[in-house]
């Protein structure tokens, strides 16, 4: 069974076909979903679906990229709503100095709020770090026992080890498979299997042979087959470790 443990269904990429898409992952093996939000709207629409499929579970939080829409509500909207017993994580959260130079203060304002409020309420964090990862690392270890994972992960191996040493999960998506990406491999080597979490982050960023096509949560095994390649293990046994490692991060019992 598949645990996709970052996917966006309330992207208007979905609205012509969500409902379909969500009602049929059970039948193509999709266990688990964790569909994470990343402002005032889309945190309302990832806690209704989660309501609304058994299988689909919510992280609330506001997204670096989202910082004009950051109020003096925001926090106290997150926390509300992170308190819903469907919700397993805030997020997705973080730094992203690609999109956004001019107000890296203002990132981490946001970002330090709501790791506060994370380790207020006792739960994991869903970390987007986009050429931010120094300052990411960081802000993280500024709140020893906090936990989460470091979606999507694109640092050095280095930072890595870093970051499991302090008892933290890391996200792969569909580049894991892209042919130029060299950088997976290093990072694979330092990760234990019990450390990595399986993302699609669809709609985007869809696995090799399906790039250019729309991601969903059915082309997990593609990503998990290439993390079996270069780890030299089977894409059952990766499968298998995703789906335990995402329950427990995340605090699922199902």
């Amino acid at each position: 069974m598949l645990f996709d443990t970052h996917a966006h269904y309330d992207s208007a990429s979905f609205d012509s076909d969500r409902k379909e898409i969500l009602q049929n992952l059970p039948a193509q093996g999709v266990q688990l979903v964790v569909n994470p939000g990343c402002e005032r709207v889309s945190n309302a629409a990832v806690l209704a679906l989660s309501n609304e499929y058994s299988y689909v579970y919510a992280a609330v939080g506001w997204h670096p990229e989202e910082w004009e829409s950051w109020d003096a509500l925001s926090l106290a909207e997150i926390e509300e709503m992170a308190r819903q017993p469907k919700v397993v994580a805030i997020g997705e959260i973080g730094l992203d100095y690609y999109w956004d130079k001019e107000h890296k203060e203002l990132q981490k304002e946001m970002l330090h709020a709501q790791l506060k409020l994370a380790m207020k309420l006792k739960l994991p964090v869903i970390i987007h770090d986009r050429e931010a990862h120094e300052d990411c690392l960081n802000a993280v270890s500024c709140y020893p026992g906090l936990r989460g994972v470091f979606h999507c992960y694109s640092g050095s191996a280095e930072m890595a080890q870093i970051l499991l040493k302090d008892g933290w999960y890391l996200g792969f998506d569909g580049p894991v498979t892209y042919k130029n990406n060299k950088k997976a491999a290093e990072v694979l080597a330092v990760t234990p299997l019990d450390r990595i979490l399986l993302e699609t982050d669809s709609p985007y960023m869809t696995p090799v042979p399906r790039r250019g096509q729309r991601n969903d949560s059915t082309m997990i095994p593609y990503i998990a087959a290439k993390i079996a390649e270069i780890k030299g293990l089977s894409t059952e046994e990766v499968l298998q470790a995703g789906l335990e490692n995402g329950k427990r991060i995340f605090g699922i019992s199902k």
